[in-house]
């Protein structure tokens, strides 16, 4: 049996969230022992703990643009010294075979597997392009620190290696597997969410932050779709910790534009099936490019057409004019367009809904993805 100290970001049940715990919920604990490290109690702590899988609290060394003040760099050190200390405590209970950094945010991995000479799985999570300094920096770490580098698409793995080529040889692209859960036994209604049944609901599902596209669909909405009167939008997502600001913008032009009728906000909920049945169309108009876009997938899976991006993972999940429509980022024309082909369209709705499911079936299996991982595990 191999022990493996997995060490991720966040405690909360958002994109790289959910792959770490849907692949701990499947992994086959006869082969392999993990033990994972997160910065704070919250969801993810939690749901882990369901499936008793050892969970500690602890800082996991983040690497931010402010952090090169002597304040900071103190900071760092003390959280360091903390972290080392703790994890050189659990490796003597548990002898770590393989440390795994689950997303780039993540320092704490590579510095404790090249101090303790352990084998170093990074998995990438995410597309850094700006600021400059942080989008170069990543790329030389995985280089000099990581053994295996896990991608979950090709897009991910162009922006490294376009930086550093070498890296190409380093990198395995698996994509993110969506669960199959079982049919709930409880209907939800446009009603039950103060919609009439004949509305057609527009879903956003994510964070609410500048990268989302949430002022991109509601500029698109005023500027073209308005005059539709059966055109409602639903957000659902929190926003990321210190810019609740972007969350008092969107709101302010909601209330400014007098569309508080026709646009809701609801905070990240953990069980979105109640927000699939009630949505027509599902949008993720991502202003920069997504490394994956697992909602783009789950929409797929609950049988809706997906109008995203066209850039970044989303191009490797939506398959244009089959499963959806992808559209330039930021393209107001593009975006009312495809909302409105859609709209006016419920056999092109089912259809793409369709089409989508089959793909997800087809192509992101929880089982590709968990065999793909363990496949590494194996051999490292």
């Amino acid at each position: 049996m191999k022990n493996i100290l997995f060490i991720h970001q966040s405690s909360e049940l958002y994109g790289s969230d959910k792959t770490l715990l849907l692949f701990l919920t499947h992994i086959d604990r006869k082969l392999f022992n993990p033990t994972v490290i997160l910065p704070c109690n919250g969801p993810l702590c939690s749901e882990l703990e369901k499936i008793d899988i050892k969970v500690v609290i602890a800082p996991v060394l983040k690497l931010y643009r402010n952090m090169f003040s002597f304040k900071n760099i103190f900071l760092f050190y003390k959280d360091y010294k903390k972290s080392i200390n703790l994890i050189d405590t659990l490796h003597k209970q548990t002898k770590f075979h393989i440390i795994y950094s689950n997303t780039l945010a993540v320092l704490l991995g590579m510095i404790y597997a090249r101090k303790r000479k352990i084998k170093h799985i990074w998995h990438v999570h995410e597309i850094i392009v700006h600021p400059k300094l942080i989008a170069d920096i990543f790329p030389k770490l995985l280089y000099r620190f990581a053994d295996v580098i896990i991608c979950n698409s090709n897009a991910t793995k162009n922006n490294l290696i376009q930086r550093i080529p070498e890296l190409a040889s380093k990198i395995k692209v698996i994509h993110n597997g969506i669960e199959i859960k079982a049919a709930t036994n409880s209907i939800q209604t446009k009603e039950d969410f103060g919609f009439s049944s004949s509305d057609i609901v527009i879903t956003l599902i994510g964070r609410i932050s500048r990268l989302k596209g949430h002022k991109w669909l509601i500029n698109t909405f005023l500027n073209h779709l308005s005059h539709i009167e059966n055109i409602k939008i639903l957000f659902v997502g929190s926003p990321v910790k210190g810019q609740e600001y972007y969350l008092e913008e969107i709101e302010s032009s909601i209330s400014k534009n007098a569309l508080v009728e026709r646009v809701k906000i609801l905070p990240f909920i953990s069980d979105l099936s109640p927000i699939w049945q009630i949505t027509d169309i599902a949008v993720i108009p991502s202003t920069e490019a997504e490394s994956f876009g697992l909602v783009a997938a789950e929409a797929m899976l609950a049988e809706k057409p997906v109008v995203a991006s066209n850039h970044g993972g989303l191009t490797e999940i939506v398959v244009h004019d089959i499963t959806g429509f992808l559209i330039e980022p930021s393209d107001e024309i593009g975006l009312s367009n495809a909302l409105f082909k859609l709209i006016s369209d419920n056999d092109l709705r089912v259809k793409f809904g369709k089409n989508g499911k089959s793909r997800i079936l087809d192509e992101f299996t929880v089982e590709k993805y968990v065999s793909k991982i363990t496949e590494i595990l194996n051999h490292i």
